[in-house]
């Protein structure tokens, strides 16, 4: 039997800053269920800087989403019909989920969640998600930071850096984390216990604080921003210092791509390695870093904060939040 779903689709692609004008709300209705798929009804949808990027007709690590098409990314469902061996009627499952109410899936394009009391479903979108997983190997396999080093995150309050720096002060790292909004660097030290963090919307030459507060220079830098805030860190970089190039959503909305300071003069003195990291690439991997992630939680070493916001209609203003620094934590949906 099949059934009507609302979904957004790409109404046109962005030209600079994205605006709620480039999305619309359409309902269609979804064919009968083949063997080898589920119909899911979707309960909380991720949004993602990433996103941005797709909506540009790009080359990338992945496809861009096409005009006229439901927008997609990382989201949990429940099962409500079948036609597969291996899952059954009220399983809760995570994957990639369009932006939609109910969605028909290839039962390869999800897995199931073992719900555990102590753990919220949605830990699967956030910390034991692709947001934790990219501050696992972003820090570790790449930044690489050793006991007594000093490690600087951008977008420290967000989903991904708020990891990633707790897992720098789980390796006995001198973490400093850089956010907008004194409410924002109260939360990173006060619930993080980040050593400091700075202010950058109340400061706007952030390499004086900076200076005070790394006086043996910056050791590993994980970037989530990019633009004149990692300029400013560069400056601070020591010999042989790591930077993680996680994202740059500084200039994820420009039309042409942003020439800052020619820093490879720095770069060459310091001996610095800079990195950039797709969290796919460790896909072998993932089982065993959820595991470790999720025994530091269970551990009380890592905290997580999940900004929910309810309704589906309310999809594009969650993600058009993202890039006004509305979030703390991780940005949800529930449908």
């Amino acid at each position: 039997m099949s059934r009507s779903t609302k979904k957004f689709i790409l109404k046109s692609r962005p030209s600079g800053e994205v605006s709620s004008e480039n999305f619309e709300l359409v309902e269609e209705r979804l064919p009968d269920v083949e063997t080898g798929h589920l119909l899911i009804k979707t309960h909380y949808l991720s949004v993602d800087p990433y996103m941005r990027n797709r909506m540009n007709n790009v080359e990338s690590y992945v496809s861009p989403f096409e005009v006229g098409s439901a927008l997609s990314g990382d989201g949990i469902g429940e099962v409500i019909a079948t036609e597969s061996l291996n899952f059954e009627i009220g399983d809760i499952v995570v994957g990639t989920l369009p932006w939609q109410q109910f969605a028909l899936i290839d039962e390869k394009k999800v897995e199931k969640i073992q719900l555990e009391e102590t753990i919220s479903p949605t830990a699967y979108l956030s910390v034991l998600g692709l947001t934790g997983l990219t501050a696992y190997f972003g820090l570790l396999d790449i930044g690489e930071p050793k006991t007594g080093e000093t490690v600087v995150i951008s977008a420290a309050a967000g989903a991904v850096g708020s990891v990633a720096g707790q897992i720098a002060k789980i390796k006995e790292c001198k973490t400093i984390g850089i956010a907008g909004g004194e409410e924002k660097c109260h939360y990173l030290i006060k619930n993080l216990q980040f050593n400091e963090a700075i202010d950058y919307k109340s400061t706007p030459n952030i390499r004086k604080p900076l200076r005070k507060l790394c006086p043996e220079r910056v050791d590993v830098y994980f970037d989530n921003v990019g633009g004149d805030l990692s300029d400013a860190v560069f400056y601070m970089l020591n010999n042989h210092a790591r930077i993680v190039l996680c994202g740059q959503i500084a200039l994820y909305n420009l039309n042409r791509l942003s020439i800052g300071p020619r820093m490879y003069p720095q770069f060459l003195v310091r001996r610095v390695r800079m990195q950039g990291f797709i969290v796919y690439d460790y896909a072998a991997q993932f089982s065993e870093a959820r595991n470790q992630l999720k025994q530091w939680v269970l551990d009380k070493k890592i905290k997580y904060d999940e900004n929910i916001i309810e309704g589906f209609e309310k999809l594009p203003e969650a993600f058009l939040g993202l890039f006004k620094g509305e979030n703390i934590g991780k940005q949800l949906v529930k449908v």
